[in-house]
């Protein structure tokens, strides 16, 4: 692939990378919220609180997210209350409707994640927090949540990733991010190698920086050290 063609199309693959970045940056935040009270309430020892957040990560998890994306993109529309309701123009965006499904996809990884960091966080501490006349309440907020922040963000930063390289999916409902764009250039320049090892090239450099910065927070966080005790 020549210079020139490469630097014509560039402005193209990076405008496709800020969708990308958009889609993973807003269904990873989204999905955290919506992961924190279903996780809590997974990690339940009351098996009414726990069912179901369990139907809905089970749900999530045991699907594809292409099949999701295709039930809320094509099939929220058949439904006539969904069509003339105040959210239709939000589902039949290819853009929400995305953004929708991976949020409640990443929502149930990042929900069991929290289970076991919740879990795993050492019961010598808790007991000192209601020790010191914590309730039960002040103890989740001040002592088991940020301890199983520190547990669980490693495996939170491998789900920041996966959701970067699955957000190529977002291409096949006509959205075009990386892989979309990238699909667009080649059908029109017949180079088809070239154009998607440069969307690859892209992909392996926004994980680079992810990476990285989830290095840097879980230093001065103290992972390892929180980890070792």
């Amino acid at each position: 692939m020549s210079w020139e063609l490469f630097i014509k199309w560039l402005p193209s693959f990076l405008d496709g990378a800020w969708l990308t970045l958009q889609l993973v940056g807003v269904s990873v935040i989204a999905g955290l919220i919506l992961a924190l009270p279903l996780g809590i309430a997974r990690s339940s020892r009351v098996l009414a609180v726990r069912a179901l957040p369990y139907g809905y990560i089970f749900f999530f998890r045991g699907t594809p997210l292409l099949v999701q994306l295709f039930l809320v993109y094509y099939g929220m529309a058949q439904f006539e209350v969904v069509r003339t309701s105040a959210l239709w123009p939000y589902l039949r965006d290819p853009y929400w409707c995305a953004i929708i499904t991976m949020t409640l996809h990443t929502a149930a990884y990042i929900a069991e994640i929290l289970r076991g960091a919740i879990q795993n966080v050492p019961p010598g501490e808790i007991e000192a927090a209601r020790a010191l006349g914590m309730s039960r309440r002040q103890a989740l907020w001040h002592i088991i949540l940020p301890r199983a922040a520190r547990i669980g963000l490693p495996a939170y930063s491998n789900e920041v990733i996966l959701m970067l390289k699955a957000s190529a999916l977002a291409s096949t409902i006509t959205l075009l991010e990386l892989t979309g764009m990238a699909r667009k250039i080649a059908a029109r320049t017949y180079m088809h190698e070239e154009m998607f090892l440069t969307a690859g090239l892209i992909y392996l450099v926004i994980a680079f920086v992810l990476m990285q910065g989830f290095k840097l927070l879980e230093r001065w966080l103290r992972v390892d050290a929180c980890q070792g005790r």
